[in-house]
């Protein structure tokens, strides 16, 4: 077998490996976690870290980094993304959004519109929801298999073992041909949910934000945090682990998916290509054509 690589850092919000997870010990807040102003600051600093490391992965073109988010709605995905890359250059970075599936992506299997989303060696890419969604909101729904066009007799007990299987493999395959997969669940209290969903009604320039269905979809929440723990077990792997990111909180929030990236990045060993001998001799003559002309 193929090397491989095991990245992954040491994180009190990381999923272990050996499906011991509980979403009920999953802390959603954190009392001492550093006030507004902290996170902020901290989190600047972050964000210059990441601009520099992505310029040598960009440069470097030998990994490709992929970020996964999950999570309940109003966790806070969307302004997490666009707060923790908002220094990192759009040259090399790509973020896809994954909506209800069309109906070119039902006559496919439910890998293929995210494997065409992928990014290429030197990219950052990142998937709000993702190929989880197959294991997380049908499940919570199973009746939208129907519309999968699956053949055979479909199983609702055994198939979510069988996609789990599927996701290990596809995850796998990637690390093994360069991908670093980093995987978050930004992990938000129904009660915080409630609140944010409230603050959508109260103010106009967040209304375009409240739909109607994802208030009606808090009357499954068991079921989708029972879907979400055992997604996370069959699937946090040391090449393609998950993080429980407390989402109560959203500075720090950002802050600790922020340091997750940058120490993640840290651990590739990053380098810019080295000049050969003769290309150095090739830039000298190029140096004296430019300094006479």
């Amino acid at each position: 077998m193929n090397f491989v690589p095991k990245v992954h850092i040491d994180s009190p919000w990381l999923v272990p490996f050996d499906a011991g997870f509980t979403v009920s010990r999953a802390p959603t807040h954190v009392h001492d976690a550093p006030d507004k102003k902290a996170c902020k600051k901290r989190l600047a600093r972050l964000i210059d870290e990441m601009r520099d490391l992505q310029r040598c992965l960009y440069a470097e073109d030998r990994y490709s980094v992929l970020l996964v988010f999950q999570a309940m709605d109003a966790a806070g995905k969307d302004s997490t993304i666009r707060a923790v890359f908002s220094g990192v250059n759009p040259a090399g970075f790509q973020v896809y959004s994954f909506k209800q599936p069309s109906a070119e992506e039902l006559d496919h299997d439910f890998l293929w519109r995210s494997a065409r989303r992928l990014p290429q060696r030197g990219r950052i890419g990142v998937f709000n929801r993702s190929y989880y969604e197959e294991v997380l909101v049908v499940r919570v729904h199973p009746e939208y298999l129907q519309g999968q066009k699956l053949p055979g007799t479909i199983d609702t007990d055994g198939i979510w073992d069988g996609r789990f299987e599927s996701i290990r493999d596809h995850e796998q395959h990637l690390a093994r041909n360069g991908t670093v997969i980093i995987k978050f669940w930004l992990n938000v209290s129904r009660d915080e949910q409630r609140k944010r969903f409230l603050s959508r009604l109260e103010e106009p320039e967040k209304n375009w934000k409240f739909s109607g269905g994802d208030v009606a979809e808090r009357a499954h929440w068991d079921r989708y945090m029972q879907a979400y723990e055992a997604a996370l077990n069959a699937t946090s792997r040391p090449w393609a682990p998950w993080y429980a990111i407390p989402a109560d909180n959203k500075p720090f929030m950002r802050l600790t998916v922020a340091e997750t990236i940058v120490a993640t990045l840290q651990q590739l060993d990053l380098r810019y290509p080295v000049v050969s001998d003769e290309q150095k001799q090739t830039f000298a003559g190029m140096r004296e054509m430019l300094e006479r002309d």
